[in-house]
């Protein structure tokens, strides 16, 4: 499986944003491929690349996201 996508916006997948997202445009957004694979992009740079996760690598991720073990502003 190549990690990512190149043109998000080209993928013609439903995008979805998280109910927590706020308005400060600091966002991700999921859409589900239909292998069960999940796509990620930015939302500021919709038409940029997507990075591709398995099932159980996307939950990992969320997992780390939710408890700040990405090293992002909040960790």
């Amino acid at each position: 499986m190549q990690p990512y996508i190149e043109s998000a916006s080209a993928a013609g997948l439903a995008w979805v944003k998280s109910s927590y997202s706020g308005n400060n445009g600091d966002c991700v957004e999921v859409a589900t491929l239909p292998d069960g694979t999940r796509a990620v992009r930015d939302s500021k740079d919709p038409h940029g690349p997507a990075l591709l996760f398995t099932q159980n690598g996307f939950d990992d991720f969320a997992a780390a996201a939710t408890n700040s073990r990405l090293g992002g502003r909040n960790a």
